[in-house]
Formats: structure tokens, sequence, C-alpha cells
């Protein structure tokens, strides 16, 4: 039967114990080669060693037994999909007697230009939450290397110890587009930094990595802003729209001259009123109730800015237990040619406004001969005064 069978074509069965018993093992796992294997070496320190032609099938069969050492690869680099980019190196400074912050960007290592290898690069930074565009700081570009080094501070004025409390400061090293197509590029790495533990007059320095931005849907609440068509750079759901920026503000009496000097010397972080994201803006100035034909003065505009610097003084005469009855009211406005000046902001100072508004205006008339410098938030809306 079994002839026959085997006569007929038909395959003889293998039970299950015999096919379990057949070694199908590839041989030993081999290490998988990598592509440097595939790219000769050279070592001019070493000699090859040659083997007969036949002991190569012995040696062949004693490297397939014996597992070889592989050389060690290369220490793992960032790739593109990775967090971290590259390091940046900066000092803050908060001074505190002075309103200001101080940021000075040292050097960037590590970095990874884009597709279009530009290695020309700079440093921006924003103070959030705020109006982006107008506390956007930037450095000059150093070009050429991917180790820049700027060594260069840049300075937010009217800082205070409420905004320590509060805002963030955001860096990004960004590429100089002069030479791209695009008018504008993401940047090539940011960082945040919480500035409540900035201790006041005192220097800390930062290294830190940089990472990837992580954009978000642009609030709706702004789409309709004025202006805000340009900002397809600021996206982030940190802009916020609760100031309308800062004035700041010298009062003095002038006992030899027998008035009041009111100083109108900067503003910061003004409401972009234009198509172009900034402001023209300029700074009004009404003495209520009406002290003669001096009781309003206006400076000059500045042009296309968010960070005005006057430098302006005006003076209104009168005793001082007259005007410490008046009202002084300050507006910013950006002017427009051939149609109504948009209202920015304002502040009202006198025995009628409270707070910071209320000390200022009281110490200026209790000492002589002493100014005052003193930053004021913008009120949205302007002061509605009864006759």
């Amino acid at each position: 039967m079994a002839g026959t069978a085997a006569a007929g074509g038909r395959p003889p069965r293998v039970s299950m114990q015999e096919h379990m018993a057949i070694d199908v093992s590839p041989g030993p796992i081999r290490p998988i080669r990598l592509i440097s294997h595939y790219f000769p070496h050279f070592y001019p320190l070493t000699e090859p060693t040659l083997h007969p032609p036949d002991q190569r099938p012995a040696a062949a069969s004693t490297i397939r037994s014996a597992p070889q050492p592989q050389p060690d690869p290369e220490p793992e680099r960032d790739s593109d999909d990775s967090t971290a980019l590259a390091t940046l190196e900066f000092t803050l400074l908060f001074d505190a007697d002075n309103s200001a912050l101080h940021c000075t960007a040292h050097r960037a290592k590590g970095l990874k230009p884009l597709a279009s290898g530009s290695v020309d690069t700079y440093v921006k930074a924003n103070l959030l939450p705020g109006n982006s565009k107008a506390s956007q700081l930037r450095t000059r570009t150093i070009r050429g290397t991917r180790v820049p080094v700027w060594e260069e501070t840049l300075t937010y004025h009217g800082f205070t110890r409420q905004d320590a409390a509060c805002k963030t400061l955001r860096l990004c090293v960004c590429e100089d587009p002069w030479l791209r197509r695009r008018r504008r590029a993401p940047p090539l790495g940011e960082l945040q930094v919480p500035l409540r533990k900035l201790v006041p007059n005192r220097a800390r320095s930062f290294n830190i990595y940089l990472e990837k931005r992580r954009l978000a849907k642009r609030p709706k609440s702004l789409d309709t802003a004025r202006g805000m068509s340009l900002y397809e750079e600021e996206v982030e759901t940190e802009v916020a729209w609760e100031e309308h920026g800062r004035v700041l503000l010298s009062l003095c009496y002038s006992s030899q001259r027998g008035g009041l000097l009111v100083g109108v010397l900067r503003c910061v972080h003004l409401a972009p009123m234009d198509a172009n994201g900034y402001s023209d803006p300029f700074v009004r100035l009404f003495l209520h109730p009406n002290a003669g034909k001096k009781s309003k003065f206006k400076t000059s505009v500045r042009r296309k800015t968010l960070n005005p610097e006057f430098n302006e003084e005006f003076f209104y005469s009168g005793p001082r237990e007259e005007l410490a009855q008046k009202t002084l009211l300050v507006s910013v406005w950006d002017y427009d040619l051939g149609t109504a000046d948009d209202f920015i902001g304002g502040v009202q100072l006198g025995s009628h406004a409270s707070g910071e508004r209320l000390r200022h205006w009281l110490e200026c008339l209790g000492h002589s001969d002493h100014r005052l410098e003193l930053w004021h938030p913008l009120d949205s809306k302007p002061v509605q005064l009864s006759n």
C-alpha cells in the first residue's frame, strides 16, 4: 500500500511530532547592518589583516558563530521632530527704581536653520499678556553663523511690580527674511519666562533650551479689531486687549513761576489704530474747569509707532490751592489726515481721581519744586466731565 501511494504521486504524510522535530532555524540572529557598513572605511594607523584563501570559510564560520562587537554609534542628536532645538543665553534685570525691564541677549548655540539654509538670525521679545505688536522688540541681525553672539540689551519702559507678578517674557530666535521669498517665516525656536520670580534690581542669567512654537486658533473677538489682519505671526491665545497702553507723566509745582509744570515724556504699548498695525500718536492736555486761554495743549505727532517718546513740557499758571480743586485730563490720540482723530486712551488726574493718580496729584502740589514722574495706564473710554 505504501508503495502504491508513493507511486500514485501523493506526498507522504508527516506526523505532528515529526514536523516539530524538523530544524527550520535559519541560523544565529545577526545584528542589523548599519548604513555606514556599505561605505569604505580608512584607518591609516592600522594595517589590514589578510587571510589566506584556504582559511576564509573557516574564518567566516567562526564569525557567524561568535557575535562581533559593533562600533559605538554617533551620539544621537535632536531630530527635526524633537522639542528642544537649541539653547539661548540671556540676562534679565528688573530695574524697579526706573520702572524698566532689561533683557540682554548674549548668544545662541546649536541652531538648526530651516530648509533655506539661512544662518542670519535675530532675537525678538514680547511681553504677554498684552498687545504683542506694541511690546515687540528685536536685536540686530547676526549673519553667517550658527552660533550668533548679539550682546544687545532690549529695554521695556513702564514695567512695574504689578507687571512682574502677572506677565511672561517670550523670546524667539528668528531668521532674517531679507533673502527669503516669504515675508514671514516661523521662528527657529522660542521660550517663555515667567517674570514673577525676578528679584528687583538684581540681574539673573539664563541658559534655556528653545522649543517649537505652539500655535493656537485666533480668538474670534480679535478678528474684527482694526489693523489685526496683519498679525498672522501673532496668533497665540495669550494676546489680550485689556491694556490700551501707558503714559509717563511728570508733575512739578514751580514756586518761582507760580504754576504747574506738566511733562509728557513717553507712551508704551499703545493700541494700533491704523491698517499698517501702528498708530500716529499725539497727546492732548486739558485742565478742567477752564483756567483761561491756555487750558488746552497738545504734543507733536510721532509717526508710525506704538511706543512714542515726546519729552515735551507744558505750564499751567495758578496758585496751588486753586490747582488742587481742578482736574487734569490727559488723552492719547491717533492722528488721521482728512478724517477725525482716533481715541486711543486717557487718564484723569486730580482730586476726583483715586489710587496712584490721586497720590501723584497730591504729592506734586504738596512739595514745591519737586518733579515727580509716574506711569499711568490708559483707560479705554474718554472721561465725561460736567461743566
